[in-house]
């Protein structure tokens, strides 16, 4: 199973009432849940982890993971309100405010985090979940307790919602050490790694820990850098409606296909080919393509592909 571990939230997506009044409407998202069902849809076996609320937005996200086949057992019911994401559409371009103070997830407890059953074989993690804190030092603990299984990460950078910089690089760069696939945007990379081009930034990011460094460019596709050299895939062209879980549609592509290829273990990853990894970028690709043509975080699922 590929435990996705990371925020669960309602996004308030913009709609229009009959009376063509603005108004807000609740769905089931947040970066890794919409990893972990993306996972689902596609047939990988795909688990959850993140504290759940007993409020009726918390009841709507255990309902979202069950119905794409998602194992949430390991996430526990919690007397806290669910997080809010208040989405706004720029260009196609989703903006965020979130509403996340004393919530299931930012007030996560050390004491909620899961022992890590033997059917784990993978964890991702991301998101927002790594950015604020008690969470954060919850998800890098849990990242830490790995052990043999592969880690993959996508920090999903939103430089609006650091707190603390120097916190957040620091948490960063020690599960970057620990994980063995790291997943950015090309404005993440330069985020984290500053200025300069892509390629030689990406060996410098491979150089503290991961074997694979992945950097999604928009529209011109994705690129993985590996010990065997550059492996890239080009965009499909589709009619954006926007870009909402795109990224995390992207990432679960990734892993569900590296999962069906029988390469989602250290020794696997270690060893990847390029052909390997070429169909992992294609299928994720393929998937993030779905979902941009539809509103929402709408992953496809497999017969979709």
């Amino acid at each position: 199973m590929i435990l996705c571990c990371g925020e669960a939230l309602i996004d308030m997506l913009p709609r229009e009432t009959s009376a063509q009044e603005a108004a807000f409407a609740p769905y089931a998202g947040g970066a890794v849940f919409n990893t972990a069902v993306a996972l689902g849809r596609l047939g990988a076996q795909s688990g959850f982890f993140c504290p759940l609320s007993d409020d009726l937005f918390g009841a709507q996200l255990r309902a979202g993971l069950d119905a794409s086949g998602v194992d949430h057992s390991l996430s526990p019911a919690v007397d806290r309100p669910c997080t809010l994401a208040f989405v706004t559409l720029r260009d196609g371009q989703a903006r965020y405010a979130f509403y996340d103070r004393g919530t299931a997830l930012r007030d996560m407890d050390m004491a909620e985090l899961p022992t890590l059953p033997d059917t784990v074989d993978a964890l991702f993690f991301g998101g927002i979940s790594l950015a604020g804190d008690p969470c954060g030092a919850g998800y890098e603990a849990l990242c830490a307790r790995a052990g043999g299984r592969v880690v993959m990460l996508d920090p999903n950078i939103r430089p609006d919602f650091i707190r603390d910089e120097t916190a957040y690089r620091a948490r960063l760069d020690a599960m970057i050490a620990q994980a063995d696939i790291i997943k950015l945007s090309d404005e993440d990379l330069h985020w984290l790694m500053g200025d300069g081009t892509i390629e030689p930034l990406a060996h410098d990011l491979r150089a503290r820990g991961p074997n694979i460094v992945i950097i999604t460019e928009g529209a011109k596709g994705a690129r993985a850098f590996w010990a065997g050299g550059v492996a890239q895939v080009h965009s499909r062209p589709v009619a954006v409606v926007d870009t909402v879980g795109a990224g995390d549609t992207f990432n679960a592509g990734v892993l569900a296909s590296l999962a069906q290829a029988g390469v989602l273990s250290k020794a696997g990853i270690a060893a990847i080919d390029a052909a390997t990894l070429t169909a992992a970028l294609e299928m994720g690709a393929k998937a993030a393509a779905v979902t941009v043509s539809r509103a929402g975080a709408n992953p496809p699922w497999a017969h979709e592909i």
